[in-house]
């Protein structure tokens, strides 16, 4: 597609024909949204989706997860005027953090970050990434966000992102969490089976 074609008619999630497929093997991703991201139209729309469902939340703060939610984050926390958390991969903050372990879509052991001076108890966070596939990663930024927010019932408001695949993460969340993404239901089920 044409990165500075727009369509005419612009149902939700045109943009999603903009993402590449993966062309290079099973360490990788299935589907690669970068290039959404260079479409100044699709992205726009990308980032009015997942917030309009949030419009009258009170929300105090956006956290993106590392590295592909930094781009969304940003974007949505320009849109809505908050700040902008970046929650990292372990090793690359030089300030105190809370670590969390997790396990990531491909099976891989890992350990992301946060700061911890940037979240106040009751802080109400939007949490955004590019994808939630079996839901690891999401978990381990909301047990961040949790254990700094403290018990609190609005940390984190909603969890944004293009797809939520309905695996048994992404469910988990669903059930726990205002969620919203980009996938229209008669796509979801082709996203869950990563055609």
């Amino acid at each position: 597609m044409d990165l500075c074609h727009v369509p005419a008619a612009r149902e939700k999630g045109w943009y999603l024909a903009l993402m590449a497929p993966n062309v290079k093997g099973p360490n990788y991703a299935w589907l690669d949204p970068s290039r959404l991201y260079c479409h100044p139209q699709g992205l726009q729309d990308c980032v009015t989706d997942l917030l309009q469902p949030f419009q009258g939340d009170p929300i105090d703060m956006v956290a993106g997860i590392d590295a592909m939610g930094f781009i969304l984050g940003a974007a949505a926390a320009a849109v809505l005027r908050k700040g902008f958390l970046a929650i990292r991969k372990a090793g690359h903050l030089c300030v105190q953090t809370l670590a969390q372990p997790y396990t990531d879509y491909s099976g891989r052991e890992k350990v992301m970050e946060v700061r911890t001076d940037a979240i106040s108890p009751g802080l109400r966070i939007l949490l955004v990434d590019q994808w939630v596939e079996t839901g690891g990663t999401m978990r381990a930024a909301i047990q961040l966000v949790e254990q700094l927010g403290g018990p609190h019932p609005r940390v984190p408001v909603g969890i944004a992102a293009i797809c939520i695949e309905d695996s048994e993460g992404g469910r988990w969340i669903r059930e726990r969490y205002k969620c919203t993404h980009c996938i229209p239901p008669h796509l979801q089920p082709q996203f869950d089976r990563h055609q």
